[in-house]
């Protein structure tokens, strides 16, 4: 089968919404995960099975038996649509100067048609190949790729290798760094004073790297954070805050947006009301986007730590903070954050702080057997022989810190997550070859 039959495929796959929308109560459930099956069924002959965890629909075939055993993993569902699409409807794919456009074109339904196409009649002659495709990767996984996992163990077949269809770059992508969230609330404390100067500040995000809002891709140095710009005033400048405004989307999507009202000192000026929590927090966003966890191992993109939502909660200010790091540690990550909170804060208001998260991370050495295996399969393609490291997170995490060989891929695209989202169609190809040859690399 060759470009046309694998672009009509995804096509048909695209044309399903299989969104999960947490915020609208919106999930995938049996039905669309039972049409994503007929496709794969249709258009590359693999008959998968349904199971359902907790309401998440894995789709499951497995081929040959004993040693090893190869999970070909990738998603089914996608995240909300939004606005500003031009070039297509979310779910009407358009083909236009080599890219299939449409939601989930490259996020992931790219993959699930290439792993399928790719595996079509193929039996190993050794070993055991397990296809599953999970509808939960865009909430965490958790009901998906992590139920899998145990199951996997279960039945006595921990891979030995996992190629996880999750990538838009063309590349073979070896290590993503685990997520966590810091919970930091201080106390509201008003004070007045007089000689204050009344200011009002304004700070956008400016992203200058990756053009993404994405937390997991802001580049300290190089980026403007709206919060981190506000917090660098406060510690500097001597400002006292009065309010904070933030728009904000969720703890790993980079606010746009803040607003800060701020009494300034020494100007001469009236009597004034300021709030030295609501100060204090924002003196201590700099320090806590700075923390070094002990420990780590290596990433391209070291820590990453953006205060990404602030709220008001009662007489709380909270904000959440979103940490990338390459440790399965929370507790080194949590021990930086009071830390930080303790040398700025201290004891001057009341204040508490947690540490969430971490489900994993994905790091495979580059000279293992299946990352040499992967990148001479993609230099034969004609393809980048040089492994990376992507940001964000990927179902990987729940494999790869518990010794499975492991490596992201997937056809080059863009705009993931975005409108106009797209895979490049001769790339498409080209992963349909290469989840072919690592199959018959390993199994015959």
């Amino acid at each position: 089968m060759g470009l046309n039959s694998v672009v009509e495929f995804l096509s048909r796959l695209v044309e399903i919404p299989t969104v999960n929308d947490p915020i609208r109560g919106v999930k995938v459930g049996r039905v669309e995960a039972e049409r994503v099956s007929e496709v794969i069924r249709e258009f590359s002959g693999v008959e998968m099975k349904l199971v359902v965890n907790d309401g998440v629909p894995t789709l499951l075939h497995i081929a040959g038996s004993g040693r090893p055993v190869t999970l070909f993993m990738a998603h089914f569902d996608v995240v909300p649509p939004g606005s500003g699409w031009t070039v297509s409807e979310p779910f009407k794919p358009v083909i236009s100067d080599g890219r299939l456009y449409g939601r989930g074109s490259a996020d992931d339904k790219s993959n699930v048609a290439a792993i399928s196409m790719a595996l079509s009649g193929f039996e190993p002659s050794e070993g055991t190949i397990v296809v599953a495709f999970t509808g939960d990767e865009e909430v965490g996984g958790a009901r998906g790729a992590g139920w899998l996992a145990g199951w996997l163990r279960s039945e006595g077949l921990w891979p030995d290798y996992l190629v996880n269809g999750d990538g838009s770059m063309g590349a073979v992508i070896l290590r993503r760094r685990n997520a966590f969230n810091a919970v930091v609330r201080v106390e509201s404390a008003v004070s007045e004073g007089e000689g204050f100067k009344t200011v009002s500040k304004r700070y956008d995000l400016e992203v200058r790297g990756r053009p993404t809002r994405h937390a997991a891709y802001f580049l300290p140095g190089v980026d403007r954070h709206p919060l981190l710009e506000a917090s660098m005033e406060v510690s500097i400048g001597g400002l006292l805050a009065s309010e904070l405004r933030v728009e904000w989307v969720k703890s790993n999507v980079l606010p746009p947006t803040a607003w800060l009202e701020a009494l300034k000192p020494g100007e001469g000026g009236s009597r004034g009301e300021y709030d030295i929590g609501l100060t204090l927090l924002l003196r201590a966003l700099i320090p806590l986007s700075r923390i070094t966890p002990g420990g780590l191992l290596y990433s391209d993109f070291g820590v990453t730590s953006t205060p990404n939502v602030y709220r008001r909660e009662g007489r709380w200010h909270e904000v959440v903070i979103d940490i990338r790091a390459m440790t399965g540690d929370r507790r080194v990550v949590e021990e930086r954050v009071l830390q930080a909170l303790e040398e700025v804060i201290g004891g001057g208001v009341a204040w508490e702080a947690e540490v969430v998260g971490g489900g994993g991370y994905l790091y495979t050495p580059s000279d293992s057997r299946l990352a040499r295996l992967a990148l001479e399969t993609n230099k034969a393609l004609g393809l980048s022989d040089r492994p990376v490291e992507a940001a964000g997170a990927s179902d990987s995490r729940y494999f790869s810190p518990h010794g499975v060989e492991a490596i992201d891929y997937g056809p080059r695209g863009g705009n993931v997550h975005g409108p106009d989202e797209y895979v490049e169609m001769q790339q498409l190809e080209a992963a349909v070859e290469f989840y072919r040859r690592i199959a018959r690399a390993l199994h015959g």
